[in-house]
């Protein structure tokens, strides 16, 4: 487990002196449940509360950071670093509202080099530099997903609501824990107003965690995604907007506010884009 407890001159140091730098691996049972998305919003979010945060796409199999955020073609990523062929510092780009983001390549052949061992070593040179760290894990069991589960301060369970996703969740929190990681809690994405839908205190009850919060089902996530854009940068009025921006005020210790700014102008792309996805 990777202490990580600096002393360096911030606005955000405790009575002591002691800035407690957090870093969440962010991961789920099954794919597609929106982990990535997730992270994405949730750290340019915790950049918009003025906390200097990173987001590592340690998902280095099947890699979608870098194509949600348009850095799908950036000269260095993290698969050079974990092969041995560059320095961290090289693979480090500045997203929206300040993000730092270390994506992953998209090549399998960069996959075949890396090796997710050295992980360890990327972990201990990044909480030097920030106040956050989000580290997207691969889905399931593997080598590459189990590293990730093992080097964070504390896990956050993606979950959709249905049973294939608790099921395969509540095997990733067993192997956290067999591991000696801690749980966060759980985030119940996607989730829309059938009453067939399972409900948060079911997602408890199984997991056996505290559900952060819920992120609703929304058609503007989709929509942001088709115009490489995250959904807090694009769509600032949407539900799933409000859902992100709780989510890291609440990780980041602040008060939540209400976004009460004028929608943009939709123009023909946009209303394009919300009858494809709506």
């Amino acid at each position: 487990m990777v202490t990580i407890g600096i002393y360096i001159n911030s606005p955000y140091l405790s009575d002591k002196g002691k800035l407690m730098i957090r870093a969440y691996t962010i991961t789920s049972g099954k794919g597609g449940v929106g982990k990535t998305t997730l992270t994405v919003n949730l750290g340019i979010s915790l950049a918009q509360l003025e906390r200097e945060t990173y987001i590592l796409d340690a998902d280095i199999g099947m890699a979608n950071m870098g194509l949600i955020l348009g850095m799908d073609d950036v000269p260095v990523t993290l698969h050079e670093v974990l092969a041995g062929k560059a320095d961290i510092e090289d693979s480090i780009y500045v997203g929206p509202s300040g993000v730092k983001v270390i994506p992953s390549g998209i090549s399998l052949q960069g996959f075949q080099q890396a090796d997710p061992d050295k992980l360890r070593d990327v972990m201990r040179k990044l909480v030097d530099r920030c106040e956050y760290l989000l580290i997207d894990a691969p889905s399931g069991i593997s080598k590459e997903g189990v590293v990730p589960l093992s080097v964070a301060d504390q896990v956050i369970l993606v979950v959709n609501p249905e049973l294939a996703s608790m099921a395969d969740a509540l095997k990733t929190k067993i192997l956290c824990e067999v591991m000696g990681g801690k749980v966060y809690g759980a985030i119940l994405n996607r989730a829309g107003a059938e009453h067939t839908e399972i409900r948060s205190q079911s997602v408890e009850d199984v997991l056996g965690v505290n559900v952060i919060d819920v992120v609703p089902e929304d058609a503007s996530v989709r929509r942001a995604a088709a115009y490489k854009s995250p959904c807090v940068i694009k769509y600032p009025q949407a539900p799933a907007t409000r859902a992100f921006r709780r989510i890291a005020a609440k990780m980041a210790g602040a008060e939540y506010e209400e976004d009460t700014g004028k929608a943009h102008d939709e123009g023909f792309v946009d209303r394009l884009a919300r009858a494809v996805f709506r």
